[in-house]
């Protein structure tokens, strides 16, 4: 039972990542350059924002109760602006990046476009912090012990697989709004990145109230999955023209030189 319990819900946490992945990523080295990047600048966001919290720690009075949990909320607030501040700086370095790549291409074009590695670190960010949200709580769905034995919910796991998932949803639809934003500096856009991204945590601390938390953040990654979707250039048309299968025709008329190259000698 704890086997199923590990691979339902690890499958039901990082399937759509892995499928992403392996679908758009895995194929391109210069994306997944791009990945493991990304989650670099992730985990020195988590090592920043640890430290912070671990100092305010130990400098407060570890016997009250209330202060502590205010400590963790505050912990969690600065993670999250900390790891706003990592995607611009990550931003920063793409663009350097992408301008490089321009200048010694042979066409003067970077062979990844910007909104691309918009996408793929939203996806590394969405991946590594999924991981560390949901990886000991995996370790202990093997067992030993039954969820819910002393009355709690035993719904923990599950719920846990799809938050985890809506989070690696919510980070790559927030790195296309925010590289975008960037790039047009609209300023208020990044301000609706932040402020969701810090509603979403601050959600988290309803449970074990889980309908009152992973309802709202659900629809969250609904509502900011169509702002990305629309952000990325896409429409309505789009869909129903990818899901019909049909290529239109091409109507340009291809012209041809007169000029004849001489035949050698």
């Amino acid at each position: 039972m704890g086997a199923a319990v590990f691979f339902g819900c690890a499958g039901i946490a990082f399937g759509p990542a892995l499928a992403l992945v392996l679908l758009t990523v895995a194929a391109e080295p210069l994306r997944v350059i791009v990945l493991v990047a990304g989650a670099f600048f992730w985990l020195v966001s988590l090592l920043l924002a640890s430290l912070i919290w671990f100092v305010s720690v130990h400098l407060s009075d570890r016997e009250d109760a209330k202060l502590q949990y205010g400590l963790l909320v505050f912990g969690a607030a600065v993670s999250v602006l900390l790891q706003e501040a990592f995607r611009f700086a990550y931003f920063k370095l793409l663009k350097k990046a992408d301008e490089g790549l321009a200048t010694i291409s042979e066409d003067g074009r970077s062979p990844i476009s910007l909104r691309q590695m918009a996408y793929v670190s939203g996806l590394s960010f969405g991946i590594i912090s999924g991981v560390f949200s949901v990886i000991n709580i995996l370790a202990d769905s093997i067992g030993p012990g039954i969820v819910g034995i002393h009355g709690d919910s035993p719904y923990y796991f599950i719920t846990s697989a799809f938050l985890t998932m809506a989070l690696v949803l919510l980070h790559t639809f927030w790195g296309v709004i925010f590289f975008d934003a960037c790039e047009k500096r609209r300023y208020w856009c990044l301000g609706l990145v932040v402020a969701s991204h810090l509603l979403t945590s601050g959600l988290t601390f309803l449970n074990p109230r889980y309908e009152a938390s992973l309802v709202p953040i659900f629809i969250i990654t609904l509502c900011t999955g169509l702002w990305a979707f629309v952000t990325a250039g896409g429409s309505f048309h789009n869909v129903l023209k990818c899901l019909s299968c049909k290529q239109e025709d091409d109507s340009r008329v291809m012209m041809y030189s007169a000029l004849q190259v001489p035949f050698e000698d």
